[in-house]
């Protein structure tokens, strides 16, 4: 049973009521919601974490408080923890998400790449949309089971993957903080999940044509991505100061990389791993066609970019598939992506005998698991199984 009390006056002057409850006290703020607090077994006032919107859910605040305090479970920390672990279960997961994706930090402790920030909101706005609607604690094993084999349905099966391995990593995040009991993602191999798609490295004869094929002020750009092995990101950063004599051959420092995000442009930063800073040797047969081009196309000056869009700014990936489809073309290899060039690095350079750690160093990756995945057999089978015969 409750009384009215005499009113109280606001910030801006205003009469508010204040009604005591049978435990506790209940007022209407200037917004019409309503606060509920207490006096404590320590003798201090204490106020719920949040406002209400009935009278009824203010009541039933209080029941559990007083509760807490007849069954000796009362702190003042629990005071407000449990309501707010109830408010957190509540939340849309979108919402956590993306406050997760502000303070998650990488393995070495730094918060998140903009690149690797801006896949993971196009993935909550994009295949994780619809989950993203839903509160934290709606999503269950069923839920994304359901998820998952639609979304592989589409044939977006890498999408899929990474979609889902964002899904599992916040839900892990949500069940430490208390939020959600245990983690529901579930679905066995699916953040491992490809699209299936094998990248054959080319040929020695298809390399040539590929290089052939390139506009000249672009040919370098094959040869130091497939024989450095450099990712497009590494390659385009590269600047005049990178690159240094070493007798007929050339050593290519690797210390930037530079990406394109949406609404912000190029961004220069670190390369995708710590593993990525590195030294890369280029042979003296290969360094020639380099030394051509920074003589012709390179921007002058210790900063000038090595590969210079025509605005004097970074080299776009666009720009460059304009000339790489028309080469590769040429060759034969309509299936084969700009990357294949460094499987055709990595591959040629494990076939000179190099131990994995070797390959490791020079791809910059930062785990041999890493490295493994860029060995091909490149047709080797009939001479080793030849190589085999002879030992028997």
């Amino acid at each position: 049973m409750t009384r009215t009390r005499a009113t109280t006056t606001d910030s801006l002057g205003r009469k508010r009521k204040t009604t005591r409850a049978a435990w506790g006290m209940v007022r209407q703020l200037p917004s019409g919601r309503l606060q509920a607090s207490y006096v404590g077994p320590d003798g201090q006032r204490h106020t719920a974490p949040r406002t209400f919107a009935t009278r009824t859910d203010a009541d039933s605040w209080l029941a559990t408080q007083r509760a807490a305090i007849v069954e000796g479970r009362w702190t003042p920390a629990s005071a407000t923890q449990k309501h707010a672990a109830q408010a957190a279960r509540a939340e849309r997961f979108d919402a956590y998400a993306r406050r997760w994706i502000t303070t998650r930090t990488g393995r070495d402790g730094a918060p998140l790449r903009g690149r690797t920030s801006a896949e993971y909101e196009r993935l909550l706005s994009g295949p994780l949309a619809d989950l993203g609607l839903l509160p934290l604690t709606a999503i269950t094993s069923q839920t994304v089971r359901e998820w998952y084999a639609e979304l592989v349905s589409t044939g977006r099966r890498t999408t899929a993957a990474r979609a889902y391995g964002l899904l599992r990593s916040v839900l892990q995040t949500a069940v430490l903080d208390g939020i959600v009991p245990t983690n529901p993602c579930q679905v066995r191999g699916a953040g491992s999940a490809s699209s299936g798609k094998k990248v054959t490295p080319p040929t020695s004869a298809e390399l040539a044509i590929i290089e052939a094929a390139m506009p000249d002020h672009l040919r370098a750009a094959v040869v130091l991505a497939a024989w450095g092995a450099l990712r497009f990101g590494e390659l385009t950063e590269l600047r005049r100061k990178d690159l240094t004599e070493d007798g007929d051959a050339l050593l290519v420092r690797v210390e930037r990389a530079v990406t394109h995000i949406a609404g912000k442009g190029f961004v220069v930063g670190e390369p995708k791993s710590a593993a990525g800073v590195r030294v890369v040797v280029i042979p003296a047969r290969l360094a020639v066609v380099v030394r051509d081009h920074l003589e012709k196309y390179a921007q002058p000056g210790p900063d000038g970019l090595l590969f210079p869009s025509a605005n004097g700014g970074h080299l776009a990936q666009s720009t460059l598939t304009r000339a790489w489809y028309p080469a590769r073309a040429a060759a034969g290899r309509d299936d084969l992506p700009w990357h294949g060039l460094r499987h055709y690095g990595l591959t040629r350079y494990a076939q000179t005998g190099a131990t994995l750690r070797e390959i490791q160093a020079r791809a910059g990756h930062s785990t041999i698991a890493a490295a493994m995945r860029y060995q091909h057999a490149a047709g080797r089978d009939a001479e080793l199984a030849a190589r085999m015969a002879d030992l028997a």
